[in-house]
């Protein structure tokens, strides 16, 4: 049936409205491969924080980078993307992991620094990757958290010649000054090198 001009006209639009709100994932693969840039890790989501809680800057230039830095959110993975969304809260990490299915959202550009050691000089020189999870519920710390984190920091020491040990691969707790605890005492440090050192 022969549609007028205007109708036809009306209904991409439309249609383009709907395929521009839908998440990439969402799409077939050739929309999907045509995803939203934003991004350093392939595989990631992104998820940009407020400007107002990183300083905007050009790493590897500006600052060496040698350093990744373990973090525990001590919130779900939506409010944690939510805080660093929000300009009043003046905290943000690079990447979250989310515990069900180990999903990466990037939140800071790594060539940014991003504000979560709590001490200057190391948010200057690290990358820093939060886990979806509390410090006293192991359940959190799935298998699938601990494989993609371990392949993402693997990535980023690659990339940036990181030495893939602990004096290179610390938790928050080990900056120094610093008053939070994570990733606290179920963190699995001898699984999660291991795994960094296979990916």
């Amino acid at each position: 049936m022969h549609q007028p001009q205007g109708e036809t006209t009306r209904r991409r639009l439309l249609r383009g409205a709907v395929l521009g709100s839908l998440p990439w994932a969402l799409l077939p693969a050739s929309r999907a491969a045509a995803r939203p840039s934003g991004v350093d890790y392939p595989t990631a989501q992104s998820a940009p924080a407020s400007t107002s809680n990183y300083t905007a800057s050009s790493r590897p230039d500006s600052y060496v980078i040698d350093r990744v830095i373990i973090h525990v959110t001590q919130e779900t993975w939506s409010d944690t993307l939510a805080i660093f969304q929000n300009p009043s809260k003046k905290v943000s990490a690079h990447y979250v992991v989310r515990s069900e299915d180990g999903h990466v959202a990037q939140c800071v550009r790594e060539r940014h620094i991003g504000w979560h050691a709590g001490n200057w000089s190391h948010n200057t020189r690290s990358i820093g990757i939060e886990h979806e999870g509390w410090v006293d519920q192991p359940k959190y710390f799935t298998d699938a958290l601990y494989a993609s984190s371990a392949a993402l920091t693997a990535a980023i020491c690659a990339k940036y010649d990181i030495p893939r040990d602990r004096q290179h691969i610390i938790a928050h707790s080990e900056v120094p000054g610093a008053d939070h605890t994570d990733p606290g005492p179920h963190w699995d440090w001898s699984r999660f090198m291991r795994l960094v050192e296979r990916a």
